[in-house]
């Protein structure tokens, strides 16, 4: 092989990890963002909390209806924005950080934080979010309630039924079995393994188990279940659908006095339950009359019977907390002379507040050295990572102020008003790539004064209209769930018919279409609609 020396010019693009660090904290959600805070803050020892907050009035959030001034508005963006303090220089603009580049890059790549050399060690390191008050729990001076803390002294099912487990006499075997069947119930309140799995299981760890023991231990199983399902709710330790309403069935029975038709109906009922889930939910009359050797007219007094019962028994007690949606962004509006303007702000509760550690970073400042280069990197690490927050809650608020700006007719007059809008569009309004508009309104939420609504969501495609124009997808969804609200519950709309009424408002919409919205809105076909 003949050896040789040979030049070539190529390109490649490589991340560094400032850069890496700030793509991936645009994408988290505020619960990721949360975890990935406090894992930080327990291995970096220079990053740390900043305790001290300000009164409410500071941080700039007025009410929806009090005029704001220009140079408010200059300070309240100053705060909502979490700004970092004057004296850092050389901070990257947002722009800079969403650049064109994609999210893989190099493994090989060394981890390096040294940075630049733009921002010297500063004593003085209260960065950033130092501005952001944590929100009061209970109440406050307007009588006010906190979501969070209201789910915190909700009761759950398990809780609720250990509670009336309480005053049942019951011998000790009997009592631990109770308590073993509310523990295994999920979160609907149904008992979905059976009782024979469920002594399997409990005796797994047993080195000798003959079956006069695991006899025992289901009949033991078997007497609590059936005092778990006379407790409330009714229909608490079903093991299925069937079984769950026929409980509740039982107990309308059972719990007043019958009278006209209601027995037939309630036999109907019973004997409906017994028969294949299909049959109900296509509310099948004429095959349920058959198997169950009722008429008609009874199946469909039963078919209403069953139509008012729980299906979920545990659905009142599931933990409100775990879908509570805490908004990146809100929206408030302003009065004032003119038309109607709206401000958008970060919303503080979901800002973490973190600075450098001065006492730390003046030391490392002080005591200069070779031996330090390792202290001094993790110091960098902190300052670049407040920035990428910096720089997220930056880019989230500039994405949804374009946001409201497209969407302004939402705001004044409902998603009925919504209008087309692609991602491209808040990309090329702001200089960003596609991608990084997609990181922004992926799992980021806006309070508005019609609810809380995902970013994603004020985005839709266009369909036609007969005037050349184009409708919004969103507000089309929003106009057939008009539809289908005030129809007729004896004659619901098919999808065809919707199609036609869509039409005569101009807008071409064909039938798959909106059976494809429909299904989205999780609204049922026009057959499961009807009352009979």
């Amino acid at each position: 092989m003949k050896q040789g020396l040979s030049l070539r010019v190529s390109q490649h693009l490589a991340l560094t990890p400032q850069l890496q660090q700030s793509i991936r904290l645009l994408q988290l959600s505020t619960l990721e963002l949360a975890q990935e805070v406090e894992q930080m803050l327990d291995d970096n020892p220079f990053l740390e909390v900043e305790l001290e907050s300000l009164p409410q009035e500071e941080f700039g959030i007025a009410q929806a209806d009090t005029p704001v001034r220009e140079e408010d508005r200059d300070f309240e963006y100053a705060t909502n924005s979490v700004a970092v303090n004057d004296h850092q220089e050389g901070a990257s603009s947002t722009s800079d950080v969403q650049s064109d580049a994609p999210a893989e890059s190099d493994g090989s790549l060394e981890q390096n934080w040294d940075g630049d050399g733009s921002s010297d060690t500063s004593p003085d390191d209260g960065e950033w979010g130092g501005d952001a008050p944590p929100r009061k729990s209970g109440t406050d001076a307007d009588g006010d309630f906190d979501a969070t803390e209201l789910a915190r002294t909700h009761e759950s099912l398990t809780a609720h039924l250990h509670r009336q487990a309480l005053s049942l006499r019951l011998g000790p075997e009997d009592r631990a079995a109770l308590q073993f069947l509310i523990e295994s119930l999920n979160d609907d309140g149904y008992l979905e393994d059976s009782l024979l799995s469920l002594a399997q299981g409990l005796l797994q760890n047993e080195t000798v188990v003959d079956d006069e023991q695991l006899d025992g231990l289901v009949h033991h199983f078997t007497v609590a279940l059936r005092l778990l399902q006379t407790l409330e709710p009714t229909g608490v330790g079903a093991c299925h659908l069937g079984e769950c309403l026929s409980l509740q069935l039982r107990e309308i029975a059972a719990s007043k006095a019958l009278h006209n038709n209601e027995p037939d109906t309630l036999r109907a009922a019973l004997a409906v339950c017994q028969q294949p889930l299909d049959f109900i939910a296509r509310r099948d009359v004429k095959r349920l009359a058959q198997r169950c050797g009722e008429g008609e007219q009874a199946i469909k007094n039963a078919l209403n019977l069953i139509a008012r019962l729980e299906p979920r028994p545990g659905r009142r007690f599931v933990d409100v907390e775990r879908n509570i949606v805490r908004p990146d962004v809100i929206v408030v509006r302003v009065r004032g002379p003119g038309q109607p303007k709206f401000q958008v702000r970060l919303n503080g509760d979901v800002m973490p507040r973190l600075r450098v550690h001065d006492i730390y970073a003046s030391a490392l400042k002080q005591h200069r050295g070779g031996e330090h280069q390792g202290l001094s990197q993790r110091l960098q690490e902190a300052r670049w990572f407040i920035k990428n927050i910096q720089q997220r809650f930056d880019t989230i608020l500039r994405v949804s102020n374009a946001i409201v700006e497209r969407q302004k007719s939402f705001f004044v007059h409902g998603e009925l008003a919504m209008r087309p809008l692609v991602l491209r569009e808040i990309a090329d309004e702001l200089g960003l790539h596609e991608s990084t508009i997609s990181r922004v309104t992926t799992a980021k939420y806006m309070a508005t004064p019609y609810g809380t609504f995902e970013l994603k969501y004020f985005f839709g495609s266009a369909l036609g209209t007969e005037t050349g124009g184009n409708a919004s997808s969103t507000a089309v969804r929003a106009l057939i769930k008009q539809f289908v609200t005030s129809e007729s519950l004896t004659k619901p709309l098919s999808d065809s018919q919707i199609s036609e009424m869509l039409r005569e408002q101009g807008i071409e919409c064909a039938r798959r279409t909106v059976a494809k919205y429909r299904e989205a809105l999780r609204i049922a076909p026009a057959n499961l609609r009807k009352t009979l």
